[in-house]
């Protein structure tokens, strides 16, 4: 079994010279050891497993970042082994998630008559907005399909913010008469 000096001619040698042989040594003195340490922090056998191999590969690709004036080979790797932990928690929000919750619910299916009157509707409007003059239109479209405000019609379009409020209210005053008499005309 490998001690301190070793371990640490060990990481040398997998930093400097990227030894396989020392970097399997390695391997088999720690990674039963910090898959145990995980597992006493909770972790499941496969998440143990995950997140040994993990700190592994980090002892691999970063080897050369290690100092060993700051703290043992063993203390480091078990510090990596402890913060993937911590991040393998955050990502890992799937018990706080509320099967219940109407988000995950599938929504109610709508009628066929509900969406026949919808269509209906949606094609009146259609009609009622064909009939409306070119410049009426024009801004009703940038306020309601664009979502502009008045303000950024105006400034669009060059009108006075006084003319953008007028002519959508025509517009709207002429659509309604449109609908209104629409639905007159259904209910005789």
């Amino acid at each position: 079994m490998p001690q301190g000096e070793e371990l640490a001619a060990l990481v040398r040698a997998v930093a400097v010279d990227r030894s396989r042989v020392a970097f399997t040594e390695l391997f088999d003195f720690f990674a039963p050891r910090i898959k145990a340490y995980l597992m006493r922090l909770g972790a499941s056998d496969m998440l143990a497993e995950e997140l040994t191999q993990d700190v592994m590969l980090t002892l691999w690709r970063k080897a050369d970042l290690f100092d060993p004036a700051k703290a043992t080979i063993s203390t480091w790797l078990f510090r990596v082994a402890r913060n993937r932990r911590i991040d393998a928690l955050r990502r890992d929000r799937s018990d706080q998630i509320d099967k219940n919750d109407p988000f995950f619910q599938p929504e109610d299916v709508e009628s066929a008559d509900t969406v026949f009157d919808a269509q209906q509707r949606d094609q009146r409007v259609r009609m009622a907005m064909d009939a409306l003059p070119g410049e009426q239109l024009v801004l009703i479209k940038m306020a309601f399909f664009q979502g502009l405000s008045h303000n950024q019609i105006a400034e669009e379009t060059g009108l006075p913010l006084g003319t953008v409020k007028s002519r959508i209210r025509l517009g709207f005053g002429r659509m309604r008469t449109v609908l209104e008499a629409d639905s007159r005309v259904d209910t005789d």
